[in-house]
């Protein structure tokens, strides 16, 4: 099979790799020459047999947008797009519509792994037509880790079902990040621990809160004890976003994922206009202290 891959950046260029690993041809097209197959998208379908199947892996938003729109020119009745990005689930639906008048064919698939994926292989998340989820099934088993299929991957449902399935998984994901980080904070706050990287790194078996986020931990603690060389500022990608207004659209209580996103918001302040606010109004009715502006 010979597919096209849009985007060879650090989770595209291993996908590629992992691709070709297990006999899928790609022909990859990125905007630095570095790394590029070809010196166009239109090259690129070009130098693909039809069908032509072509993997999308870009930032979400206008840039997937932009790559859909160039696409269109030059595919047509037949052919499929796998959206392989982590764009809203909306955008999947009008992708969609978009390409269907053309008879060109689109899956969303949620991609986890990270930059792991290409030893240990990527979980996927596939929505869209039965009989084009079949038609790219060598891509997904060359993608996904070994063993069942059922283990990591899945069909989910129509066009959106699976980005759906991926911001679901990135919120549970933040609320985890959370609770450990809470739990190392307040490890390192007492004084009666003394091991706290080896607190963690005892709870990789056997306990109920083991977890490869753990295991990425107990190695970030290795590489820098203290953590004394990362500032606690914590950016987000929209998928947490994204979980929460899905929360509220649906009358959805997800109190654990909300409280993750809001913190990391909070990790961005140096000082906050919020909390000076609390203190202001402390003083002013009870008369208690107030730390000063230096």
């Amino acid at each position: 099979m010979h597919i096209g891959l849009i985007g060879l950046g650090k989770m595209g260029g291993n996908m590629r790799t992992r691709l070709r690993n297990n006999g899928i041809e790609v022909t990859g097209y990125a905007r630095s020459k570095d790394v590029s197959d070809v010196e166009s998208i239109e090259a690129l379908v070009a130098a693909l047999p039809s069908p032509k199947v072509v993997w999308i892996m870009v930032p979400h938003g206008q840039p997937t947008d932009d790559v859909i729109n160039e696409l269109e020119k030059y595919l047509g009745e037949g052919d499929l797009i796998i959206e392989g990005g982590n764009s809203r689930f909306s955008d999947d639906i009008r992708h969609a519509e978009q390409l269907a008048p053309k008879g060109i064919g689109y899956l969303d698939c949620g991609v986890s792994g990270g930059v792991w994926g290409l030893q240990n292989g990527y979980g996927l998340m596939v929505g869209g037509d039965s009989a084009l989820v079949e038609k790219a099934m060598p891509i997904f088993d060359a993608l996904r880790p070994e063993g069942e299929r059922s283990e990591g991957f899945v069909h989910v449902g129509d066009v959106g079902a699976g980005h759906y399935a991926k911001m679901v998984h990135n919120g549970i994901e933040y609320a985890m990040m959370q609770a450990f980080a809470e739990g190392y904070e307040l490890l390192e706050k007492k004084e009666i621990i003394k091991d706290v990287h080896g607190t963690f790194a005892a709870w990789q078996r056997g306990t109920v809160v083991r977890s490869w986020l753990l295991d990425l931990l107990v190695r970030a603690l290795e590489e820098d004890p203290n953590l004394s060389k990362i500032k606690g500022y914590v950016e987000d990608s929209g998928e947490g976003r994204w979980t929460v207004e899905e929360g509220i659209a649906n009358a959805v209580p997800m109190p654990a994922i909300t409280a993750s996103l809001f913190a990391r918001f909070a990790s961005r302040q140096d000082d906050s206009p919020a909390m000076k606010a609390v203190a202001a109004l402390r003083n002013q009715f009870g008369g208690h202290a107030v730390k000063k502006a230096e």
